[in-house]
């Protein structure tokens, strides 16, 4: 096949590429920052004429692009996309009826909505991890001391959030409100209370003070807008500090991250890392791992899961409806129930080396055999054909 690939600054994007390149197929990429998601003439001129010179057979995104849609259906060309964020803002958009589309998400909850909808052509499918790829860059690092440590946590604090902008303009009743809502969600693992706590009568007051901006095309509302873009962004700042405020009192928490963190005094900042060349070495280096998944993602597993786990890192994380579907807590990761939790098995784990190795290692013996990219593409072609 001939591939069309637009690409942007997704993860895992380069694993992707290279999976279609390993079976056979032929890549072309166009690359190009959009300002609209939806309607974009000159990106849409160039990707249109791309595929009259070049007759692909498909144009792949890494999460959906409504344009890119509508222009495959304009060209008779497949359009699948695969998401690795969810809910994506971009998919409530009419163009997901396009009969071009081939569209994989990785969250079941969000597969399930838009077959509700009458989405004809959605599957479900987790996302992957090439072990094989981590394998080589691990063994060549000798960097067990710099990138070593008790406890790591990869990934962003979200302290530049909206809510926190938006807050000193809302009512006291609101701000009390939404504070409640996210109170409440951060005391429930597994499960996202957000959405139904935005009642009709707190929407109509919050759009008083709330703009909701979107495109002709779009069916997204306020409260997806609101729980996702907003709130959801404020619960996992508030999540993840309190976690590494705990924990940081009774253990060493190395923190990778472009996020400010001169308010967590006794965690090590380290900076940021590459994904590439520089994660893997701390997920495997690390003797614990955390994953805190957003709660936008309702029920699917986040790609910080299966990079750990490619990695041989141990891994503890949040409860995900889907982790069930493919790994034993217990054997293959950790799970946690809310800061308390996560500290106490934080301290049994840094004390039981022989059970943490073993759990890293069937965890790394998981993904490598049965979620490689190989098998994810294999079934996306074989989906499409």
């Amino acid at each position: 096949m001939r591939i069309l690939m637009y690409r942007w600054k997704a993860y895992n994007y380069r694993d992707i590429e290279q999976t279609f390149r390993l079976l056979g197929h032929t890549v072309d990429n166009i690359e190009q920052e959009l300002g609209n998601y939806d309607i974009d003439p000159e990106f849409e001129a160039k990707i249109e004429a791309m595929m009259e010179k070049n007759h692909y057979d498909m144009v792949f995104t890494v999460n959906y692009f409504a344009l890119i849609s509508n222009s495959c259906q304009k060209m008779g060309v497949k359009y699948v996309s695969w998401t690795c964020d969810n809910p994506l803002i971009s998919m409530y958009h009419v163009s997901v009826f396009n009969d071009c589309n081939y569209i994989f998400t990785f969250d079941k909850t969000n597969y399930l909505e838009f077959k509700e909808m009458g989405v004809k052509h959605i599957w479900y499918l987790p996302l992957a991890v090439d072990a094989d790829r981590v394998d080589a860059i691990l063994q060549k690092s000798e960097d067990s001391v710099k990138y070593g440590g008790d406890i790591a946590f990869v990934g962003s604090l979200y302290e530049r959030n909206s809510y926190d902008r938006i807050k000193p303009t809302l009512p006291e009743y609101l701000r009390g409100y939404f504070d409640a809502v996210m109170e409440a969600q951060l005391n429930i693992s597994g499960a996202n209370i957000v959405e139904p706590m935005l009642t009709t009568d707190i929407l109509e007051q919050l759009q008083q003070h709330f703009s909701l901006e979107k495109s002709e095309g779009s069916f997204s509302d306020l409260g997806l807008i609101f729980q996702t873009t907003v709130l959801g962004f404020k619960i996992a700042e508030i999540e993840r500090r309190r976690a590494l405020i705990e924990l940081s009192k009774h253990f060493r928490v190395n923190v990778y991250s472009n996020s400010n963190v001169s308010d967590l005094v006794r965690v090590q900042y380290c900076g940021s890392v590459d994904y590439w060349s520089e994660m893997p070495k701390v997920f495997h280096e690390s003797k614990i791992n955390l994953n805190f998944t957003i709660p936008n993602i309702k029920s699917g597993i986040p790609l910080r899961i299966w990079d750990v786990l490619g990695a041989g890192g141990f891994l503890m994380t949040n409860y995900q409806a889907e982790i069930p579907l493919y790994f034993k807590e217990g054997e293959d990761l950790i799970c946690f129930d809310g800061v308390e939790d996560l500290a106490e098995k934080a301290g049994y784990y840094l004390e039981h080396e022989k059970e943490r190795r073993e759990i890293a290692h069937n965890g790394y013996e998981k993904v490598k055999q049965h979620h490689s990219y190989v098998n994810r593409i294999e079934t996306i072609l074989e989906t499409i054909a």
